[in-house]
């Protein structure tokens, strides 16, 4: 799995959409990170197809919303998803919040799904350690990742040391705060420092902490932007300095406590 995909949440234009995963591919993006809450799984197959990349090289994810969660209603989404996508299989597939009474139900779902080798990888999005716990106990095969909030205002070391502890890789949504800690101090120092911009110091600091992200972003500047964090390394100093702004401070809905009015 790639450590830096295209998030396209919100990309609901679709030539927007086509563009911004264009862009993307052509300039060596290789995971596109889309849920069918989105409604654009079509575009994302049309722009794999549009772009001459073997399939193999593309990791697709989607997700299962809230109001198909269970067991069979989770496996007919999948389909759903499947003819959307236009795709044979998909790469990686999420439980998009833990739906109380459903989650592990719709988790199981995926594991079977992952055994018919429709799916690549079993996965749960926005998940605490007591919901994998609850998995653990009924599952055969745990999930392989684990997609939450993570950005250097909300850290969550403590869910991922739980996370590497039992092989789940961590993927960081909002991985820059949705931009809301681009205007940090210590961020833009390290950014003078560097010569970088804070998206990009940011991003780095993920990938030096072993965390795969997925921005998004529909300009193309900025798409080449978040791509270009594989040219220098922050010093244990300056990832210290960003592990100091930790506030768990959540942007986003605690999977504990959500409520969606979609």
């Amino acid at each position: 799995m790639p450590y830096l995909g295209l998030g396209v949440y919100k990309m609901e234009d679709r030539e927007e959409a086509l563009n911004a995963m264009a862009t993307a591919l052509k300039l060596g993006y290789r995971a596109i990170d889309t849920a069918a809450l989105y409604n654009n799984e079509r575009e994302v197959g049309e722009a794999i197809r549009a772009s001459g990349i073997p399939r193999e090289e593309i990791f697709v994810t989607t997700k299962v919303w809230n109001s198909d969660q269970g067991y069979d209603e989770t496996l007919r989404a999948f389909e759903t998803s499947l003819k959307k996508l236009g795709l044979e299989y998909v790469d990686l597939y999420l439980t998009h919040w833990p739906v109380e009474e459903k989650f592990v139900d719709t988790f199981r779902a995926i594991e079977r799904l992952y055994e018919e080798k429709l799916i690549r990888v079993p996965g749960v999005s926005n998940h605490h350690q007591h919901h994998l716990e609850k998995i653990f106990s009924k599952a055969n095969v745990q999930p392989m990742v684990n997609q939450v909030e993570c950005h250097p205002y909300l850290q969550q070391d403590e869910l991922k040391d739980f996370c590497r502890e039992h092989n789940i890789a961590v993927t960081a949504w909002a991985p820059i705060g949705k931009g809301r800690i681009l205007n940090d101090e210590t961020l833009v120092k390290l950014a003078n420092k560097y010569g970088k911009t804070p998206a990009q110091i940011v991003l780095r600091w993920h990938y030096q902490n072993d965390t795969i992200t997925i921005p998004k972003s529909v300009t193309p500047s900025r798409i080449a932007e978040n791509m270009n964090i594989f040219d220098f390394e922050l010093s244990n100093e300056d990832m210290l300095a960003i592990k100091a702004l930790n506030k768990n401070e959540r942007f986003g809905q605690n999977p504990d406590n959500f409520h969606f009015n979609f």
